[in-house]
């Protein structure tokens, strides 16, 4: 029976044996996007002013879900009225589940539905999806007043377009998330960074980041070539703070060093296992230029694109090949001879479709942000030589290049307790309120904290790594103090990550 009028809930009955009735209910607060429940009547109760819309697939007397959505295209300027607007509808599907490529969802073919008649998209349109039942019912006419009430406002961003992939997250995440992309750019070592950042970098990485089940980190810049180690005390700590905050989401995390500093990096993560700054050991492996096809059978599982091994690259602090072919400091020396071409991987990402990659820097000469090198090319000091030519997808600027993955540990956190952004990953499946304690522990437990980062930067410094910018061995980074610069950062970053 279908109520199709002014003032009611559109929606469906499903009458069940009562024996099924107590699972089937479960089963829809488990996955209210597609089976959104208005009412559980008693057993023999005839008539009723509530109804849900509930669509089953029974087997063997097992509950499953129907593959597939309520698809209609959108014109891209629309795309944040669509989801504001439906997502006011939490027992009419909510908001969109998947917002760009069909084929990401299994979907091959948009003009053979399964269920109804195929819609005609026009130019500029976005193909968007909703949680609906076998049936494919239109959405409601009005809301209802009972129930929980929807998560908040969530909005659009597109993170590929091929393949095309948007994501969603509330205004108070987003929010959140600027506000810790501005405390990362400040610039307390005056370098005018202020001309090279690019808005929403943060968050764009974070969400694509979110999206990632397998993600391959990258640092090392060797700019005190006269000393043994030559790297520095910027980049390791911002790449094991976000490596322990994926860890902590169940991502599976790799880093990838150059040959000369595998041992020093290998000892690096084993302290920090030991210390409890990272949470479990992390693979490490090199990677060289043995022809052509190299990087791609680096990414991809016998070198078949359509099997990447990683869906996100992260570069942090990371010397960047320039457009002559070298790599340089910022006081414009070729430090080549000690960086291994893990640019390659980037450059080949670019090409395979569901990997996309993030670059974090200070200075423009990192690998990843020739994604703004015209800027670091009339901005920066000596930037016409050492501007890094290789881009990201994602670029994220920062006073100090360990801040800015601090900031994404946070920014994930943030995305991870968002209800609008997990409803969206999820498909609006599986969504079972409130993470118990354990989860929200292990989280919380994943994020950068003042005694953690003082005591991986110690362990650096025992190690012989110098501060970037003056070369002391000492607790500093790029020439600013851990206290109180650093620390304080830190103390900020998490105020806003846990502020209500």
């Amino acid at each position: 029976m279908c109520i199709y009028s002014t003032g009611f809930q559109q929606a469906n009955v499903l009458l069940l044996p009562s024996a099924l009735a107590k699972d089937f209910e479960a089963f829809c607060r488990n996955n209210t996007a597609p089976l959104p429940l208005l009412y559980v009547s008693k057993t023999g109760e005839a008539s009723t002013v509530f109804v849900a819309d509930l669509s089953v697939l029974f087997a063997s007397g097992n509950l499953s879900l129907p593959p597939g959505g309520h698809m209609r295209p959108v014109p891209t300027e629309m795309l944040d009225t669509a989801v504001e607007v439906t997502h006011l509808n939490p027992l009419a599907h909510g908001a969109p589940v998947h917002i760009g490529d069909p084929a990401l969802l299994g979907i091959q073919d948009l003009s053979r539905p399964e269920y109804g008649d195929a819609v005609d998209p026009q130019p500029g349109d976005v193909p968007v999806f909703w949680a609906c039942g076998v049936t494919s019912m239109e959405a409601v006419l009005s809301t209802s007043k009972s129930g929980p009430g929807p998560p908040p406002d969530p909005l659009s961003f597109r993170l590929s377009q091929h393949p095309l992939l948007y994501s969603l997250a509330s205004k108070r995440a987003v929010h959140k998330i600027r506000e810790l992309e501005k405390i990362v750019a400040e610039d307390p070592g005056n370098r005018g960074i202020s001309a090279i950042v690019l808005q929403d970098e943060l968050l764009l990485s974070c969400l694509a980041l979110s999206h990632a089940s397998s993600v391959a980190i990258t640092t090392g810049f060797p700019t005190h070539y006269m000393h043994n180690p030559p790297d520095e005390t910027d980049g390791p700590p911002g790449a094991v703070a976000m490596a322990n905050m994926l860890l902590s989401l169940g991502k599976q995390v790799t880093m990838v060093s150059d040959r000369r500093g595998l041992q020093l990096n290998q000892d690096l993560i084993d302290e920090a296992v030991t210390s409890g700054v990272l949470s479990a050991p992390v693979p490490l492996v090199t990677f060289e230029d043995n022809g052509p096809d190299s990087a791609v059978r680096f990414l991809c599982h016998d070198g078949d694109i359509s099997k990447p091994r990683y869906d996100h690259l992260v570069a942090i602090e990371r010397s960047g090949r320039a457009a002559d072919g070298n790599y340089y400091n910022m006081r414009g020396i070729n430090i080549k001879h000690l960086v291994d071409p893990i640019d390659d991987l980037f450059v080949a990402a670019k090409e395979i479709p569901g990997i996309s990659t993030t670059g974090i820097g200070d200075g423009g000469n990192e690998l990843g942000m020739g994604k703004m090198k015209e800027r670091v090319k009339s901005l920066m000091p000596k930037g016409d030589l050492i501007a890094c030519d290789v881009p990201a997808d994602y670029a994220i600027t920062c006073g100090v290049s360990n801040w800015g993955g601090y900031a994404v540990a946070c920014g994930l956190f943030l995305l991870q307790n968002c209800p609008s952004h997990q409803r969206y990953l999820k498909k609006g499946l599986g969504l079972n309120g409130t993470a118990p304690p354990e989860e929200s522990q292990r989280w919380t437990s994943g994020l950068p904290s003042v005694d953690k980062e003082e005591s991986f930067l110690s362990t650096l410094v025992r190690f012989g790594v110098r501060s970037g910018k003056t070369g002391n061995l000492a607790m500093e980074v790029d020439g600013l103090t851990f206290h109180p610069t650093h620390s304080e950062l830190i103390a900020r970053l998490l105020k806003v990550t846990h502020s209500t």
